[in-house]
């Protein structure tokens, strides 16, 4: 089943046009990767599937025509950006509830439960509970992020780079748990730098370049395309 359909879309800033035309899809349980050089259009990709970003095209989710955020949202699609945009000044709990105010606006009230899940996930979440989000390390604010997220019960997870200046144990850690929550049944659509990282942990992934797909296919075929190994993994040693 297509969760996410994106057919010609074309966003930027102003008059700039960063994106020419983009078509990708994302299937349910199923994890795409987004990779490509810095100014490739990545973030921008992200804001207008989310409606953040006047769009021309066609952005379809579960069958049905996109409308703005707050309408991804209530739908079950969220974004978790690369600024991750924590509440610094409020506590580890504080934040994860705001993660599923519009499930709460909608009548939800297992907002408990929900948080008990999120806590199972990330363990450290749950230590921290009380603390300011301002104090965390960069991977336990990445882990509220997510957390925080997950409160809202999503079908469709958008990640931005979540990688972003985190150790490489912590960005270990955080794409084990990514590739734990597809086998929970959320797919998950990723931009990352770490091209490598993300072909490992993808099932499918899309080549971005001066804001056009330039490749794609199964991230097990992309790893192994020269063009990719050249440019984004690096040369293979030579054996022999």
């Amino acid at each position: 089943m297509t969760l996410l359909e994106v057919d010609g879309l074309s966003a930027g800033y102003g008059r700039a046009e960063v994106l020419h035309g983009v078509t990708l899809s994302v299937a349910a349980k199923q994890i795409v990767a987004i990779v490509g050089p810095n100014g490739a259009g990545k973030t921008t990709l992200m804001h207008a599937v989310m409606g953040l970003l006047p769009r021309q095209g066609s952005v379809m989710f579960m069958g049905q025509k996109a409308g703005d955020a707050g309408w991804l949202v209530r739908h079950g699609v969220v974004l978790v950006p690369e600024t991750r945009a924590l509440f610094t000044d409020m506590s580890v709990e504080d934040n994860l509830e705001l993660g599923a105010f519009a499930r709460w606006r909608q009548g939800a009230r297992d907002l408990r439960s929900s948080m008990a899940d999120v806590f199972a996930v990330f363990p450290r979440l749950a230590e921290r509970r009380r603390q300011l989000a301002g104090t965390l390390s960069g991977g336990e604010r990445q882990m509220l992020a997510l957390g925080r997220a997950l409160m809202a019960q999503p079908r469709l997870l958008l990640l931005d780079e979540p990688s972003l200046g985190l150790a490489p144990k912590v960005v270990g850690d955080i794409f084990r748990v990514i590739a734990g929550l597809r086998d929970r049944g959320i797919a998950i659509l990723i931009v990352e730098q770490n091209a490598r990282a993300a072909l490992q942990l993808a099932d499918y992934g899309y080549v971005l370049e001066m804001g056009r797909v330039a490749l794609h296919g199964p991230c097990v075929a992309l790893a192994e395309d020269a063009r990719v190994v050249e440019t984004y993994l690096g040369r293979r040693r030579e054996t022999g």
